[in-house]
């Protein structure tokens, strides 16, 4: 890091963690708009196949996705915990429907390493980086822009339309 760029970006960096399928997860603050409680979803007919549903938001539709369909990992439990993490990219906002937000982590900037070259994949390549902590398993760091453009490639596969009882 050029000493411009040591005084362009902050020492450390903020991070929200959430909890998908008993993994911990991050995302930073800064592409976090909020954290609301879960509600249902209204299905969306012809969505990209990750689209969930949406979700009225004070007035403002919100395409929901379930995170953990987006890393490979099952669907999400939408237990009593479970929330939904509005996130904005580019001016694109998008909710991640998570088992549970747990915390923020505060961390050098230095502490956040690469993903290794062998897993560059994990999570549709959605991982941008992973913290080590002493004692806990590693927090993979979340890239917002790659989870939105993963939800763009799922475009091509669309949702089928829901059922309608005869």
């Amino acid at each position: 890091m050029t000493e411009a760029d040591a005084r362009l970006y902050p020492e450390t960096v903020d991070l929200a963690c959430v909890l998908v399928r008993d993994q911990t997860y991050a995302l930073d603050v800064t592409a976090v708009r909020e954290i609301v409680r879960f509600a249902p979803l209204t299905p969306l007919p012809d969505a990209p196949a990750l689209i969930e549903g949406v979700l009225d938001l004070r007035g403002t539709v919100l395409p929901v996705v379930d995170l953990a369909r987006v890393l490979a990992r099952g669907r999400s439990d939408g237990g009593l915990r479970a929330r939904i993490v509005v996130l904005e990219v580019d001016r694109l906002v998008l909710g991640l429907w998570v088992d549970a937000a747990t915390d923020v982590l505060s961390v050098e900037r230095a502490a956040l390493e690469p993903v290794p070259s062998l897993a560059t994949e994990t999570g549709g390549g959605c991982v941008g980086h992973v913290v080590r902590r002493p004692k806990q398993p590693p927090v993979l760091v979340l890239d917002p822009t790659a989870l939105v453009e993963a939800v763009r490639r799922s475009g091509s596969q669309r949702s089928p339309a829901p059922e309608v009882a005869a």
